[in-house]
């Protein structure tokens, strides 16, 4: 199948409605911020963004009216020192906004802004989006299920993330794939399978290699890896099981060649079976958000009723689940998802108990 058949077309954008809202009110990730999506996008100039080897990035780096540039600086400033700060203003005079850059393609145009310190040279980014539903569930989710947590705020309709620090996969694959050793590959390999398995589980969709992260981590001789998802807005949404799954986009082959060269058949299920535990022990350690969640889910709208049964059906053959046949959303959907991992995974404890 082509991948260009994976992705139906260009996803919609799903509002917060109340429920999600008094959500993210309970968890602390509601909060009032000082500037809005809509405010950024009135900048007055702009110039392409080229990367290092002089490639257009499709990010243009935006400015403003030298009258309004102070006040949405120190708005952006002050986000950011909510985001990661106490919220005192005791740091903003310490930070400089360096950069601000407006993306030109994708589902959520996002503003990435580049905040420096004074005191010590160090940078970190910031991200501003129009508020989605699909990517708040993704988000969340990625904080309660992943092994990563990942700090986000929502206010109105603005959403403001924290920068997923790590190589983008397209550019690891193209600039450091190769250097990689046999038993670094064994090991990254091992963790594409892991990967590969929570997107599915989780039904977080559209992993191509520019939507992820690979995180190296040096531990006295050797090097381990982690990779992490960077991009949340096909959270549930398709209905073709395989955009669930990174191994089908033609952007990841490469990754699915090592994986098949250097994992045998019964180290793949092994691996597979680890992340189904690991999530199912998630789900165990956070009932109640999960089903608060999850409720705010099935009370939702973030697909189409096409979607919905398409994947009913996929996901039965995929599993051999009938309790996927009578759902209606796709909060319903996860919920049976999750409750088939829960499921397994208490059985097979059982029988070790046993």
């Amino acid at each position: 199948m082509k991948e260009e058949k994976l992705i139906s077309k260009k996803k919609p954008t799903f509002p917060i409605n109340s429920e999600l809202y008094n959500y993210l009110t309970t968890y602390n990730r509601n909060i009032k911020i000082p500037i809005f999506y809509d405010d950024l996008l009135r900048f007055s100039g702009s110039i392409n963004v080229f990367d290092k080897n002089d490639k257009d990035t499709l990010w243009i780096r935006v400015y403003y009216p030298e009258f309004e540039q102070k006040e949405i600086d120190l708005s952006l400033k002050q986000m950011y020192n909510i985001l990661h700060g106490d919220g005192t203003e005791d740091i903003l005079e310490h930070l400089i906004v360096d950069e601000i850059d407006y993306c030109t393609f994708g589902n959520s145009n996002p503003f990435r802004v580049k905040i420096r310190s004074v005191l010590n040279d160090n940078y970190t980014y910031i991200y501003v989006k129009k508020a989605d539903a699909s990517r708040v569930y993704g988000l969340e989710l990625e904080d309660i299920l992943s092994p990563n947590h990942i700090n986000f705020l929502v206010y109105k309709e603005t959403l403001i993330e924290e920068h997923v620090l790590g190589i983008p996969g397209d550019m690891f694959m193209e600039e450091s794939l190769r250097d990689v050793s046999d038993i670094e590959q064994k090991r990254l390999s091992k963790e594409f399978v892991k990967f590969n398995e929570r997107c599915t589980l989780r039904l977080l969709g559209d992993m191509r290699a520019y939507n992820y992260v690979i995180v190296p981590t040096y531990d006295f001789d050797q090097v381990q890896y982690r990779i992490r998802a960077m991009d949340f807005d096909q959270q549930s949404y398709e209905g073709k099981l395989k955009v669930y799954r990174p191994q089908f986009f033609k952007d990841n082959l490469l990754f699915v060649e090592m994986v098949q060269k250097q994992l045998g058949n019964e180290s793949i299920e092994q691996y597979k079976k680890e992340e189904r535990s690991a999530l199912a022990k998630r789900l165990k350690s956070s009932p109640n958000r999960i089903k608060n969640l999850l409720t705010c889910m099935k009370n939702d709208h973030i697909s189409t009723q096409d979607n919905i049964e398409n994947l009913k059906k996929e996901l039965i053959e995929y599993t051999h689940d009938k309790d996927f046949k009578d759902c209606k959303c796709m909060g319903e959907i996860l919920q049976v998802a999750f409750d088939f991992v829960v499921r397994n995974y208490e059985s097979v404890n059982a029988y070790i108990i046993r």
